[in-house]
């Protein structure tokens, strides 16, 4: 039986018994699911606390899948500690901690997330749109951009949960698992993931809470966990007592609620931190606030983004503003601080590699503008992707400038390198 027609029998099993637990799930996990759970895993990532990276374990594949497959089986799998780093977060002042799985561990967590993500799908809601298949951040933009327009506009929650991938409260995310999965063998390895702790810096912490960032497993765990505390809780209970229209439109654990009417957001705005303190979770008190969003009046000929009427979703901006033909239509566009710091990493990028051959620097140049536009290239934001484009050229010829003590690279022949090796212009949308 195919990897493919496996999946479909447990999404069917799944969708056909929407409210029962399923005690029999993991006899799906054999040799050829953990072969498609390898080739589903990336080979070039960092490794765990073993060192051992994608090509040795390659080197006896067929023996490391069989043995993996029996321990996991047998319950004598144990999982190793994830190796913890800490990179900058987007300002630079803060840093966020990654967890590395061994790249065994990596498999193993893919095999069982491919059966996780094939039940939940039945159950996930239409309002999330993070790390699930065929669903996008683009999606989560396009439908906030509709539910705006369709409202005219209202009133915006804009919520930040504070160091949320720390603070998932482990017995709540086993009792939230086991209303839907009560499979043994499952239940047991996440466990085990859950239990296998942190190395950092030589030494092994066991944190109480959390599901570490960078594990192939933790964002499937924060959509499960979020989907009971969150969307269920907002579709069933919240909008049950709305005197109006709302939506929730929710990325990973970074989402938003647009309301018709001020009184509904401002009484969700009331009960959300009690909800989510019952799941252990917290509001960030400094990024999260309500936003009055409602589509100015015809009078009015510019929009004032002085007074708080923007707000930032998934690195970008979202403002009203007159269209071409003088209506007001909702507008995205780069956010400030995502702006920066694409700009910042491409000149630290060009700092460091500006003793490289010319040709090779603008081969990489090209790539990362290229990943730049494909995903800030969207309707009306053509104007942000040419100031960015503006900026990294002359971050590119800046450091080209400082090659050596006796660069000789005039602005003039700046620009006749600039026609040899022309940067891509982004695409008016």
């Amino acid at each position: 039986m195919s990897i493919s027609t496996k999946l479909d029998r447990i999404a069917t099993l799944a969708r056909e018994m929407p409210d029962v637990a399923l005690t029999s799930l993991s006899h799906h996990i054999d040799l050829d699911w953990l072969r498609e759970a390898y080739r589903r895993t990336r080979k070039d990532g960092a490794t765990g606390i073993d060192g051992q990276t994608a090509a040795e374990y390659d080197a006896h594949l067929e023996l490391n899948l069989q043995s993996l497959l029996d321990r996991a089986k047998t319950g004598d799998y144990r999982a190793p500690p994830v190796r913890r780093v800490n990179i900058p977060k987007g300002d630079g002042k803060q840093m966020r901690p990654i967890g590395i799985p061994t790249f065994e561990d990596k498999i193993l967590q893919r095999a069982v997330a491919m059966v996780l993500e094939a039940t939940y799908e039945q159950d996930f809601l239409d309002c999330s749109y993070g790390f699930r298949p065929r669903r996008s951040a683009h999606q989560a933009l396009s439908a906030l951009w509709t539910e705006a327009t369709e409202m005219r506009g209202g009133w915006i929650a804009d919520v930040d949960i504070a160091r949320f991938f720390d603070t998932i409260d482990h017995g709540h995310l086993r009792e939230i698992l086991h209303r839907r999965v009560r499979d043994g063998v499952l239940l047991r390895l996440i466990g085990k993931w859950l239990n296998a702790g942190v190395m950092e810096s030589g030494q092994i912490s066991y944190p109480e809470a959390g599901t570490p960032q960078g594990g192939v497993i933790s964002p499937l765990l924060a959509n499960v966990y979020l989907h009971a505390v969150l969307d269920e809780w907002f579709e069933r209970d919240v909008k049950a007592r709305l005197r109006s229209r709302a939506r929730l439109i929710r990325f990973a654990d970074d989402f938003v609620v647009l309301f018709s009417e001020e009184q509904d957001a401002r009484r969700f705005m009331d009960v959300l931190p009690r909800r989510l303190e019952k799941y252990g979770l917290k509001l960030h008190p400094e990024k999260t606030r309500l936003v009055e969003f409602r589509r100015p009046p015809s009078t009015v000929e510019k929009s004032d983004l002085s007074g708080g009427r923007s707000f930032d979703f998934l690195g970008f901006t979202h403002f009203w503003a007159r269209s071409l033909k003088g209506f007001w239509i909702v507008k995205r566009r780069t956010a400030s601080h995502r702006f920066t710091r694409a700009l910042k990493r491409i000149t630290e990028w060009c700092r460091n590699h500006r003793h490289d051959p010319v040709k090779q620097q603008w081969k990489s140049l090209v790539v990362k503008l290229g990943g730049h536009y494909a995903y800030y290239g969207i309707i009306g934001n053509v104007r942000a992707l040419s100031s960015f484009l503006h900026y990294v050229q002359n971050a590119w010829i800046k450091w080209l400038k400082r090659r050596s003590n006796s660069s000789r690279l005039t602005w003039q022949r700046a620009r006749a390198l600039l026609q040899q090796f022309p940067l891509p212009k982004p695409r008016s949308a």
